[in-house]
Formats: structure tokens, C-alpha cells, sequence
């Protein structure tokens, strides 16, 4: 474990006294028991942990469409609300994933990335293999491309989504309701894109609850779950959404490793401080001015995914980055 990663769960096992009456939670997938990707790579044995441990302490896993309607309602997520995605559309979900699903009775909603299964990709689903999948849960949309919308013009972004949506409609006959961003990456522009599709519901890859008072559904957090334990899992149930919080700089992997500035705004202007949490640095108490951090950073980071995060009042967000 880093240090920096340490740090995070101490403090939040420090702050977890004060966060017992957490908000609803989604859980984001991708591989499974796939050790050759450890970055995205769940366990079976794990999952099974995971799943034992949310029967045993009476959470309701629903199907991820009861949490949009609730956001969409301006209604309270229950506490013991969980709601499972799997993201891309790997083969190992099909083979290794959906069986411990089916075992558990737990729904899912899998989100994929149409071009994988249209050209026939080894380790990816096959459109078979997405008719017997929705048999026990959802398909989604996950673009066609997997590419980074940010870095991509307006008209490459449309015909990526064109091309996609086409591919569903064709050989699953579904119109899809629900979206997520390609790595989680987004900006004003891509998300006006995006949300002309007339999605029910968006999601992104930032690590946080869900709360219907205050969760925006065109911005849904999600908390990733790799590895070989299931000591994120737990303390990821302990999140309570932090309100109006809108991450402005970095939006993808920093060049070079190095996070140059931290920028967040905060809809909440009588906020004088609040602390930025940097892979590999831990915590660092900042200024808010006018709801607005700018945090001049200049920090080198070691890995190829890392979490920046904010923490405003015994509440955090964190934001995932892959490279």
C-alpha cells in the first residue's frame, strides 16, 4: 500500500464515526479474475466478499436505473441503496463475472464499448454473448471508440456516438438510456454533447455517493473497485456525497506524471478552506476564494491511475485519472 493511499484510509476510518448515515452508493467493474490488468482487475473471491458482506449487513443492491429515477425525483437515495455497473465489455464478466451475479441474484448494468464486440475483439463480449446478459440485467452505452472525448473535435465525438448507438440498435433493438464517459473524462463541451443524446442519466468515474437532494444525473459518481481485497469496498460505504462540487483542472492523466494545478469550484461560496488530496502527496489544506480552488500543485505522481480529490467539512470527492 503507498502512503498516500494509507493516509486516504486513515483518515476516513478516522472520519467514519461521522459518516454512519452514508448515502447510496454505485460500484463500477471492469475485469475479472483477469490478473493480467491488476489496475482493473477484481477477483472472484473478492467480489464474493463484497457481496457476502452487503447481505450480512442487510444493504439493498437495486438495478442502477432505481437510483436514476430517485436523482431524477429530487428524492433521498436510502442509505443501503447499492447499485452495480461494469464498465467496457470485457469477455471475463461473461465468463467469470456474471455468474457470481446470477448466484447472488444481484442486478447490473453493463456499459460497453460497441466498437470491441462489433470487430470481433478476443477479450471482448460477443453480441450472443449481450443477449444472454440481459437476461439478468441491463446493457448500456460506453461510446463506440473508447476514445478521449477531450482530446477529440465536436464532429469526431458525434460520429463516434452516432456510430454506436446505430450498432446497439441493430442487434440489440434497444435505444440506450444511460451513458459513461469514456475514462471518465469530460468538459463543458463534451458534456453539451453528450446530453443532446437525451440520456436519462450520465455517469462519470469520480469516487462518491449519490444523494437525490443534490446528485446531478447528467454527473453520477461511481467508486471504482479493483484488487485483491475488499478494504476500499467497505470504506467506499462510507462516503456521503459532497454537494456542488464541480473539478475543473486536471480533466485527464497529467503529462508527464505531474498534477501543475489543482481547480475546483464549489457552488457554496462561504467556503473559506477546504483540503486537495494528490496521489503519492496526501492532503493539503487550500484557500477557497469566491467557491473557487486554485491550487498550484506542481507534484510528481508514480502511477498510472490516481485519485485527486477535495474535502469540504468531514465530506470527500475524489476523481480517478487512468493514463
Amino acid at each position: 500500500m503507498t502512503k498516500a493511499k494509507f493516509l486516504l484510509l486513515k483518515l476516513l476510518l478516522l472520519l467514519s464515526p461521522y459518516l454512519l448515515l452514508a448515502d447510496g452508493h454505485i460500484f463500477v467493474y471492469h475485469r475479472f479474475d483477469d490478473n493480467r490488468y491488476p489496475t482493473t482487475n477484481i477477483s472472484t473471491h473478492t467480489l464474493k466478499k463484497e457481496f457476502n458482506y452487503l447481505k450480512k449487513h442487510n444493504y439493498k443492491v437495486v438495478p442502477l436505473i432505481n437510483i436514476v429515477k430517485k436523482i431524477q425525483a429530487g428524492e433521498k437515495v436510502p442509505d443501503k441503496w447499492v447499485a452495480f455497473s461494469i464498465d467496457d465489455g470485457f469477455k471475463s464478466f461473461y465468463t467469470n463475472g456474471l455468474p457470481i451475479f446470477k448466484q447472488y441474484g444481484y442486478p447490473f448494468t453493463l456499459f460497453i464499448a460497441v466498437k470491441y464486440t462489433q470487430e470481433k475483439y478476443r477479450d471482448y463480449v460477443s453480441w450472443k454473448q449481450l443477449k444472454e446478459i440481459v437476461k439478468y440485467g441491463s446493457v448500456e452505452f460506453h461510446s463506440y471508440g473508447h476514445g478521449h472525448f477531450g482530446r477529440m473535435s465536436n464532429a469526431q465525438i458525434k460520429a463516434d456516438m452516432d456510430k454506436g448507438l446505430a450498432f446497439m440498435k441493430k442487434h440489440l433493438n434497444y435505444q440506450p438510456k444511460l451513458f459513461v464517459y469514456p475514462y471518465g473524462e469530460y468538459d463543458n463541451r463534451v458534456e453539451k454533447i453528450v446530453n443532446s443524446y437525451g440520456f436519462e442519466a450520465v455517469f462519470n468515474q469520480n469516487m462518491g455517493a449519490v444523494n437525490g437532494s443534490c446528485s446531478n444525473a447528467y454527473d453520477i459518481d461511481r467508486s471504482a473497485v479493483v484488487g485483491s481485497n475488499s478494504k476500499d469496498f467497505k470504506l467506499y460505504l462510507y462516503f456521503k456525497e459532497l454537494c456542488g462540487v464541480h473539478f475543473k483542472k486536471p480533466l485527464s492523466f497529467p503529462k508527464n506524471k505531474i498534477v501543475k494545478t489543482v481547480e475546483v469550484t464549489l457552488n457554496d461560496k462561504s467556503i473559506k478552506s477546504a483540503d486537495i488530496f494528490i496521489s503519492n502527496h496526501g492532503w493539503k489544506k487550500v484557500k477557497v476564494k469566491n467557491g473557487k480552488i486554485i491550487y498550484h500543485a506542481n507534484k510528481r505522481v508514480y502511477r498510472d491511475r490516481i485519485k485527486i480529490g477535495v474535502k469540504v467539512k468531514n465530506k470527500i470527492k475524489l476523481m480517478v485519472l487512468s493514463k
